[in-house]
């Protein structure tokens, strides 16, 4: 019989950050938009996924979450547990959902074996039972070098060659290729999908109109995305507004839910004092401030890079070059385009150059004045791809597998 509610199981390795989480949410909004009958499950270890609203179809499963010490260690976010103990009910947790889920399709985001090899043990069971493994990589993953030595350490070229059916990348060829610099073979570089950035729309039925206290008034919006490593950008948007040296626009800024208390404390008290900066800790709809806002001032992200180009606004990125190189490529690859500005943070805190740079920003062109096609196009292949693998597959009425045709 033919598969008439198909199951697609995408994970999310990441604790940290709002990048994995939000790019996860936008794929699985997209595929049950696209398709009447699917479900999806989100796994992921992010502390605040139940701030964010997901739509009828789309569910998740929260693992322990972990993070990443400053020796490159890992530890127990909240959990009194060693991290070997943690791994272990991570692992059971994930494996657990995937046998009784049954997915026709399962998307790794980005860590081809999941953090510490968690996610090897479910992709061996379901590559035995038939189900599509798709790994999911943003446009840039970090530079050539560093990345090709990460990954001899966790084995994920072998991953792709032998567990995972097909790589999509999350960006276009033209733009950047994530696995340049990686020793792969053709079966590898066959199995690759450039889909296109994933395109942002409003929250159906959210109003946020309430966190934008400028009202008709133009604004800049400053995202440090989640904020855990956005502290320079917002004191040095801070100092330039402090300084009064030139006339700026009102500025909204966003600190991120995962920016230490004491900074978040210490930058609302600097932005009171000033009439025309705006503080707010976290929202799980951003988009609706990005539509109204006149300019973006961002890090250089996946997320943000994806929501600029989906508004199209003006935009300086001030992208971070710690632990990765990932933001600073991207953001050198995007203004050698013409799509954005850059502001290096190694000119931190030169209060004059962020002036010069915010003064200018309203007035710079917007992403589409490039004349860019289909940049936007990766839901859409997303969902177009997705329906095809689903329509090849079977499923008994008790759950096992009948067929499947590849």
């Amino acid at each position: 019989m033919p598969n008439n509610h198909p199951r697609v199981l995408i994970y999310s390795h990441d604790s940290f950050g709002l990048g994995h989480l939000r790019r996860c949410r936008a794929i699985a909004h997209s595929m049950v938009g696209a398709m009447d009958t699917l479900s999806v499950i989100i796994l992921s270890g992010s502390p605040i996924i139940g701030s964010f609203d997901f739509r009828s179809r789309v569910d998740f499963v929260r693992v322990p979450g972990v993070i990443k010490l400053r020796n490159g260690a890992y530890s127990s976010h909240s959990l009194s547990l060693g991290i070997e103990d943690l791994l272990r009910l991570r692992a059971s947790i994930i494996e657990h959902t995937a046998e009784v889920f049954d997915p026709d399709l399962m998307i790794v985001d980005k860590e081809p074996l999941g953090l510490r090899g968690e996610v090897q043990p479910t992709l061996e069971m379901l590559k035995d039972r038939g189900t599509r493994l798709v790994l999911g990589l943003r446009d840039v993953m970090d530079d050539p070098a560093s990345l090709a030595d990460e990954w001899e350490r966790k084995h994920a070229v072998a991953a792709l060659e032998d567990l995972y059916d097909e790589v999509w990348v999350y960006g276009k060829n033209e733009v950047h290729d994530p696995l340049e610099g990686i020793t792969v073979s053709q079966s590898v570089r066959d199995k690759m999908l450039f889909t296109g950035y994933l395109k942002r729309d409003l929250p159906n039925g959210d109003d946020a109109g309430e966190l934008n206290p400028f009202e008709e008034e133009p604004f800049i919006l400053v995202t440090p995305g989640g904020g855990g490593d956005g502290m320079e950008l917002v004191d040095w948007v801070l100092r330039a507004y402090e300084a009064h040296e030139r006339p700026l626009f009102p500025a909204l800024i966003v600190l991120g839910p995962f920016m230490p208390t004491d900074k978040q404390a210490e930058f609302k008290t600097r932005a009171d004092a000033l009439r025309h900066v705006h503080v707010i800790r976290f929202t799980p709809v951003i988009e609706k401030l990005m539509s109204e806002a006149t300019a973006i001032v961002g890090m250089g992200g996946y997320n943000i890079f994806c929501e600029i180009l989906s508004f199209d606004k003006p935009t300086l990125l001030v992208p971070r070059v710690v632990p990765r190189q990932e933001q600073a490529i991207r953001a050198r690859k995007a203004e050698a385009a013409g799509l954005v500005t850059c502001l290096p943070i190694d000119d931190y805190p030169n209060v004059d150059r962020m002036i010069d740079a915010l003064a200018d920003l309203p007035e710079r062109a917007p992403p589409s004045a490039v004349g860019f096609e289909e940049l936007l196009s990766g839901l859409d292949t997303i969902n177009a791809r997705a329906e095809a693998i689903l329509a090849k597959r079977t499923r008994r009425d008790s759950g096992q597998r009948l067929s499947l045709v590849r």
